[in-house]
């Protein structure tokens, strides 16, 4: 007979958390932990991830491919004079300054986005935010000078602002805390493939130049915006929000997914953010370690994201072979990723594989910026460890935040605010530190940020790691007999 435990948190035993499981949907006022092995649940996350991650997968592979596209326009068919940054006729400070534009509109429309998630419904708000992006990307391609570069680039950030904080928080909708971070990966992995795939792409299209009178990075954006406004369609009328509300679940099943979300997931029946909500998210002073090391670790991401084509080009690659290069690096860290996440998952161990991850990274960057700058095929491979170090330690990073916030308000604040202080204000300094001047001697700046950054990322993962555990410790001493607390995910 299964065993039946009342679980308490002793640390929240009162506030949004109690009150979201009040009003649940389950029937019985206990969890029966016999259910975590049983085959209709094993069925139902089958059902579950074939609907939902696939489908978030391809929509954040639109939002990076469009997002960091720049990169590639900025060096295609360079050595004919027909690339983006020679025709719009704007420096390097002023192609970063459009660069660093992008991140000021996703930092201020971050948070405002994940709360209309949850107010207008996750298709339809997602759905809404494709179609707007995509028609902006293609007006990339209309762009001819510094102004409507910058303008347009804004406007980009602000629609691809909610997308990724709101897959995130979505997620937590539909899965248990140690499900999120390997579902996380494979979204997030979703960059690395239109990172390599967009190296592929644009070279495919650097043939097209001049076709019907256009360069080929104006057909870059138009090739590459249209499938966003497309899917956006799909994403209205296929993406599940929340599974109380899922009409190819039966009732057993909608049962089951409230049961295996009774303590540790956001409720689409949760009541909207309140004053109170913000406040407590807002003073809890240990969300703020998150904040941090997302910051660090946004410095890598957003550099290897817009400069990979020109840090290639530096290794001996030109023009379309650069664009071509690209792609190993991408596939390396698509696979390391979904290897951590799912390692870190299983065993309980998000803040060790962070650090791993992190370290492993900064060995990368390291390596890369003291060897000589003519040393092509050693730093090449050290771009790729990089590359893969860097992205790997992202997804068990935004799987630990989430595991460990129990309230639908505070997840969805959250995780807005981490990767509004991350991919928002983290990002910037990403633009600056790869410095075009410094191309014959190897970018050693750029690697060398990306070396400090990934350091601090692995000894902020040990910190909050070696906190949860001293919590964890003290809540084990104070539950009652025959009490189990609600433990922090480590």
């Amino acid at each position: 007979m299964a065993t039946e435990n009342t679980l308490s948190d002793l640390e929240k035993n009162n506030g949004p958390e109690a009150k979201e499981i009040e009003e649940g949907n389950l029937k019985d006022e206990v969890v029966n932990t016999a259910v975590d092995s049983s085959a209709p649940e094993r069925k139902l996350i089958w059902r579950q991830d074939k609907r939902i991650v696939p489908l978030a997968a391809g929509i954040y592979f639109l939002c990076y491919l469009d997002r960091s596209n720049i990169g590639n326009a900025k060096v295609l068919n360079s050595a004919v004079h027909n690339d983006m940054q020679t025709e719009t006729k704007t420096s390097n400070y002023q192609f970063n300054i459009a660069l660093m534009i992008f991140l000021i509109g996703y930092f201020l429309f971050e948070v405002p986005s994940n709360i209309l998630l949850k107010k207008l419904r996750p298709s339809r708000w997602l759905a809404f935010l494709m179609c707007s992006w995509g028609v902006i990307t293609i007006g990339m391609g209309g762009v001819h000078n510094f102004a409507q570069m910058t303008g347009v680039r804004f406007l980009l950030g602000a629609f691809e602002a909610g997308l990724f904080p709101g897959l995130v928080y979505y997620l937590t909708f539909w899965y248990k805390s140690d499900e999120r971070s390997v579902r996380v990966a494979f979204i997030l992995a979703s960059a690395t493939l239109a990172g390599a795939f967009g190296g592929a792409i644009a070279y495919g299209v650097g043939h097209m130049n001049q076709t019907r009178g256009l360069s080929a990075w104006r057909w870059l954006f138009i090739i590459e915006g249209i499938p966003s406004c497309l899917s956006g369609v799909l994403v209205w009328f296929f993406l599940p929000d929340y599974p109380e509300r899922a009409s190819w679940l039966s009732e057993t099943e909608k049962d089951l997914a409230a049961q295996r979300l009774y303590l540790e997931g956001a409720k689409g029946s949760a009541s909207s953010m309140t004053w109170d909500d913000v406040k407590a998210t807002l003073t809890d002073w240990r969300l703020y370690g998150h904040y941090a090391i997302y910051f660090a670790v946004s410095l890598p991401f957003s550099s290897l994201s817009l400069f990979s084509p020109s840090i290639v080009a530096g290794l001996g690659f030109h023009d379309l072979e650069a664009q071509l290069m690209t792609v190993p690096p991408w596939a390396a860290a698509y696979v390391f990723q979904i290897l951590m996440s799912w390692s870190a998952d299983h065993f309980n161990a998000r803040g060790y594989h962070c650090a791993i991850a992190s370290l492993i990274g900064a060995a990368g960057f390291l390596a890369s910026a003291v060897l000589p700058p003519d040393a092509y095929t050693h730093r090449y491979g050290c771009l790729i460890v990089g590359t893969a170090g860097a992205f790997g330690c992202i997804p068990p990073m935004l799987g630990w935040l989430t595991s460990n916030m129990w309230s639908t308000a505070s997840i969805g604040l959250a995780v807005a605010l981490n990767v509004s202080i991350g991919a928002g204000l983290g990002q910037i300094p990403g633009v600056w530190i790869y410095k075009a001047e410094e191309a014959s001697k190897g970018y050693p700046t750029g690697h060398g940020v990306n070396c400090a950054m990934l350091f601090f990322v692995a000894l902020g993962a040990l910190g909050l790691r070696y906190y949860y555990g001293r919590r964890n410790r003290n809540l084990l001493d104070a539950a009652s007999e025959g009490v189990i607390p609600r433990l922090y995910k480590l």
